[in-house]
């Protein structure tokens, strides 16, 4: 059986090549179990993090602290409505087909201190969580993610 949590408000990939600071928005991403997502320039890397999920939460503390950001500036791959950080480390998340246990808390990225200096620190309760693929598949954001 399992929760609903809530819905999918975008999805980003950084495409192999991508220099930006703020990842493109996409129509779906293509889960590979063992590789990462598809034509992501991270895919392959470390399958421990293969997939960053975040929360509006880490965005709703950057701007009450005056920070003004578009989503995907913090690299996530997935943007939540509610809050990744609540779930325990070995969670499954099922979203479609695809499910993706969590692995970690986002570490603080000193990058993001180009935005505002005191910005890792403000959201690094908050910023995100790291997922391994355990079944591939395809989402976009219309997909229900759930507990499993």
């Amino acid at each position: 059986m399992s929760e609903k949590l809530g819905n999918i408000l975008e999805i980003f990939s950084a495409p192999i090549g991508f220099k930006g600071s703020v990842r493109p928005k996409v129509e779906k991403l293509q889960f590979i179990e063992g590789h990462g997502i598809k034509d992501d320039k991270f895919a392959g890397k470390n399958l421990e993090r293969a997939v960053m999920v975040v929360g509006t939460k880490a965005y709703e503390i950057a701007q009450s602290n005056g920070i003004q950001m578009e989503y995907g500036t913090l690299g996530e791959n997935i943007l939540f409505d509610f809050d990744p950080h609540e779930l325990k480390i070995g969670s499954i998340l099922k979203i479609g087909d695809v499910k993706l246990q969590i692995t970690e808390n986002c570490t603080v990225c000193s990058h993001l201190s180009v935005i505002k200096k005191d910005l890792p620190f403000l959201i690094k309760e908050h910023r995100g969580v790291y997922c391994k693929i355990v079944q591939g598949g395809e989402i976009d954001k219309s997909s229900s993610p759930s507990l499993q």
